[in-house]
């Protein structure tokens, strides 16, 4: 490589370039490509012949998959427009354009590929070129690619599915087993040109199938260069879109989604994922993992099948909170204590102490009657077990999908997926400028930046996303404000009893219900605006850090993005439940936030329902906003470029130009994806305490996701380039992050926003002798304990209210706190103490239970099954094997035999009985 050669993307305004020949100053001698990995890249020497591809009418074959002469199979489509055809006044940008494509056409068959162009059947301005890669380029990129490919049939018997013995109700739920055949299972080794004797080849067509082809394409289309100037090297596919010499580059679908191909031999998989998958009837169906893996590659493959465990485990998740919502809705009649609020004697008997100051009037503690038993639902006994239960589930939930993640890494051949055989980026590659030593192989390599200038970007990457997160806890202190602010007016409007117009609804409007459901609609609208500015600078800081390959630059991303969703959507649900109600002082002495604004209270049974009221409206509103945005968005603009572009009929037109009238998947569509549903996860595990039907909820959005989503890529959206993966990234480490998050969480709801642990502190301590006097252990008389006396002639000048009953001279509030008159009035009594105390012991028992099961349970569940294990070492030994005949057969080629009896070293293929001996 030239030392002083600088790689470029091309920029996307054309327009601020300088004219000239577009292959003036061209170097004369061989141009290396900057990745090593390029074996048949060959520079075009200046003045040489630019070869074009050749013009081919269309044959007529709509469902042909194939070039003109029914033998070259089409491996990537590229679309322009003819620059002839374009505005004269433009003709200059558009003569740049077209010098640019045909460089980079000349440098595709100069690399190997062979190209046949056809002009659209609807567009005259519109040229598709068909992609095409020979046998022997094939063979090249998938060693340099490290392809594992089969090498002998797996001679390792499978074990029995637990479910055999129910086949026969089991099989309405996979798909049809006559339609999708099951997968022949082979042991797989990175190819290798020089030992394709030992690869299992029937036919050279289908040994690299479509999307393994698709993906080579993709390689080399990304590394191409189109324009050489001096020691500038330009080159990139993307790059050519951006700058709108091409209007688009896609691999083919095989068919139509909903009709059989006309072609002999087509294998229709399009159609048979379409029906057995993203079919609304098949919603109740298993995934074809096997069969979505090799159409969209391992990349896609995980994402459904991660989505299809999560749902799977759902499903146990969503009866257990079920059965807890049930019995919660079943005793809500039978609660001793919402029946004294009820009760006209009791709860109609105590007046409480206005909530703000002097516009809120006194009010009778039943009418929070209705909303006393709503509560009962969630706040009670059940809800403790399923907590627990529920951080017994996160755990078990993430060690079973370690295992099955493991099976699918052996099947779909990505155990050993290392960093070093995924290329770098192409945007990385354009800035290496800098020389240094490789601190690991101490060969002199080329990096964008120095360690100093990496450092500055991550800092300024660092200090971008503190501002925005500081941007969003300011729009929560406004979120709060408000709702201090419009919480005064509710207090004062719905505590008027002749208030007519709220007549039947009256009984279940409380001021900190009416404040809290317009929060949290203004909370959800802030929360999807800031998501749509936010995501544009998060990209554009991982841009600036300039990661090195695409895992990097999506692990960075997804941090990045997760970081600011988790304040986003969660900071309002630590408000309520931690902060909210919290620090209120008493009515005499009541705590202002900013020295003006009078810090919320709750509601004599606590804020739980709050919460449990911010949760649903958070969770259903993304849902219902995502999906409308998922169905509704890529099907509008398909029908409208159908009706823009209507012309022949669409059993008439070609299959690329079937493809190309879809919709493109947006480049980060499976990180939104995955994110939709971990903050779902989140959802679900940190605030479950307070909403058990969170995860009925997750299971039935889940369903149609599934559907949803296979849908959209299977009939909407271009055929996706395949990509490898060998797991969910840098998701996994973010789960295992909220699921420890969510015992603490979980816990300290229960004993700080729950109102369970004052109760079971009455029951057991203070309701009977000496604090209480009951002879048994009850609940009676429990909110005349919790509830504080307070003198009305001690309020201050400004929170007194304007308003004051003839008849009464004191009122309650909710704290523990000894009456006027005592000699330690307004300060904190002996039943506080003990709760704060139960609160602390109660969280530190259950952490720590809770904590020790799940170590107790991710060390007794391997993360590798043993049946896995045993077909990693087998195939490592055949590899081994095949590696040491092939430098023995090299050895005999150069030493001359003893006697005349030639040397035969024949396949590799050993028993059952051989590999039982080997593994002693």
């Amino acid at each position: 490589m030239t030392t002083n050669a600088i790689y470029e993307m091309d920029p996307v305004n054309e327009m601020d370039e300088p004219e000239g020949d577009a292959f003036s100053g061209m170097i004369d001698e061989e141009v290396v490509y900057p990745e090593e990995f390029l074996p048949t890249y060959h520079s075009i020497k200046e003045g040489a012949t630019i070869t074009k591809a050749l013009l081919a009418e269309f044959n007529g074959k709509p469902d042909s998959l194939f070039f003109n002469d029914g033998v070259r199979r089409i491996d990537f489509i590229l679309v322009y427009e003819d620059e002839d055809k374009k505005d004269f006044d433009k003709r200059h940008v558009f003569q740049r354009r077209k010098r640019r494509r045909e460089y980079f056409e000349a440098s595709l068959m100069k690399m190997g590929m062979e190209l046949e162009a056809t002009k659209s059947v609807i567009d005259d301005k519109l040229l598709f070129v068909k992609v095409h890669m020979p046998w022997e380029v094939q063979c090249t990129y998938a060693e340099v690619l490290h392809i594992k490919l089969p090498i002998q049939p797996n001679d390792l018997s499978s074990r029995p599915s637990p479910w055999r013995f129910f086949s026969c109700i089991t099989k309405h739920f996979y798909p049809n087993k006559d339609r999708i055949a099951k997968q022949s299972e082979f042991f797989t080794a990175p190819f290798e040109k020089d030992r394709l004797d030992y690869f299992y080849v029937k036919d050279k067509d289908v040994f690299f199938n479509a999307s393994m082809r698709s993906r080579m394409a993709f390689y080399i289309l990304s590394r191409a260069p189109y324009e050489i100037r001096g020691n500038i090297k330009k080159f990139g596919i993307t790059k050519l879109l951006d700058g709108g010499v091409y209007k688009a580059a896609y691999p083919l679908h095989d068919c139509r989604f909903n009709v059989k191909s006309k072609e002999e031999n087509c294998p229709e998989e399009r159609l048979l994922l379409y029906e057995e998958w993203a079919h609304p009837k098949s919603f109740y169906k298993m995934q074809p993992l096997n069969l979505i893996r090799k159409y969209y590659g391992e990349k896609i493959g995980i994402y459904f099948a991660w989505l299809g465990f999560y749902t799977m485990m759902l499903a146990l998740a969503a009866v257990v909170g079920l059965s807890c919502f049930i019995y919660g809705y079943r005793t809500q009649e039978t609660s001793t204590w919402s029946k004294e609020v009820c009760d006209p004697d009791i709860g109609g008997n105590i007046v409480m102490c206005p909530q703000c100051d002097r516009e809120c009037n006194y009010w009778k503690l039943n009418s929070t009657c209705e909303a006393s038993k709503k509560l009962c639902i969630f706040d009670n006994y059940g809800t403790l077990v399923f907590a627990v239960f529920m951080s017994i589930w996160v755990t078990l939930f993430l060690e079973f999908w370690k295992r099955y993640q493991a099976e699918l890494e052996y099947t779909w051949d990505t155990v050993e997926f290392l960093e070093q055989e995924e290329p770098p980026r192409p945007e990385y590659e354009a800035k290496c400028v800098h020389e240094r030593r490789n601190p690991i192989t101490g060969v002199k390599e080329f990096v964008p930046h120095t360690a100093c200038e990496r450092c500055v970007r991550v800092s300024i990457g660092i200090g971008t996303v503190l501002f925005w997160i500081l941007l969003i806890l300011a729009s929560i202190v406004a979120i709060i404000i408000y709702r201090l602010a419009v919480f005064f007016a509710f207090s004062a409007k719905l505590r008027v009893q002749d208030l007519k117009e709220l007549e039947p609804l009256k009984e279940y409007v409380t001021p900190q219900m009416a404040t809290s459901v317009t929060a949290s609609l203004i909370s959800f609208v802030v929360i999807m605006i800031l998501n749509l500015l936010y995501e544009r600078v998060a990209i554009w800081i991982t841009d600036f850090e300039l990661p090195r390959t695409k895992t990097d630059y999506e692990n960075s991303l997804t941090m990045k993005m997760f970081l600011f969703q988790f304040v986003n959507y969660y900071s309002s649900c630590f408000y309520i439940a931690f902060v909210k109600g919290k620090a209120v002082g008493y009515p005499g002495n009541p705590v202002y936030l900013l020295g003006k604004y009078r810090n919320e209270e709750c509601d004599p049974g606590g804020c739980l329902i709050e919460l449990t009221t911010q949760l649903s409206i958070i969770m259903g509103g993304k849902a219902i906003w995502n999906n409308i945005q998922e169905i509704l968005l890529p099907w509008v603009k398909n029908l409208i470029l159908r009706h823009c572009t209507r012309g022949a009929s669409e059993a008439e037109i070609p299959r690329w130009e079937q493809d190309y009238r879809l919709q493109p998947l947006p480049k980060l569509g499976l990180f939104y994806e995955y994110l939709e549903m971990v903050i779902q996860f989140g959802f679900v595990t940190l605030f479950v305490a307070s909403f058990p039907l969170a995860p009925v909820l997750a299971l039935v959005n889940n369903v149609f996701e599934i559907r949803v989503d296979a849908w959209k890529i299977t009939t909407q959206f271009r055929r996706i380039v395949p990509e490898k993966a060998q797991d969910i990234g840098a998701w996994q480490p973010i789960l295992q992050g909220i699921a420890i998050l969510a015992v603490a969480t979980n816990a300290m709801i229960i004993a700080f926003t729950s109102d369970m642990i004052p109760r079971l502190v009455y029951y057991w301590s203070f309701s009977v002798y000496p604090y209480g006097n009951h002879s048994n252990h009850t609940m009676q008389g429990y909110i005349n304990s919790s509830l504080s006396v307070f003198n009305i002639d001690d309020f201050s000048n400004y929170s007194k209210p304007l308003m004051t009953p003839y008849n009464i001279t004191t009122c309650r509030y909710r704290d523990f706190r000894y009456g006027p008159g005592h000699r330690r009035q307004y300060e904190y009594t002996i039943y506080y103490w003990h709760v704060i105390a139960a609160k602390m012991a109660f969280i530190i028992v259950v952490e720590h239970i809770v904590y020790l099961t799940k170590f107790i349970l991710s060390y007794a569940i391997p993360d590798v099954p043993y049946a896995v294990k045993e077909q990693i070492k087998r195939e490592k030994y055949l590899t081994q094997v095949i590696l040491h005949e092939t430098n023995l057969k090299l050895v005999s080629k150069r030493l001359k035999p003893v006697d005349d009896e030639p040397l035969n070293y024949g396949r590799v293929n050993l028993t059952g009985q051989e590999m039982e001996l080997d593994s002693r």
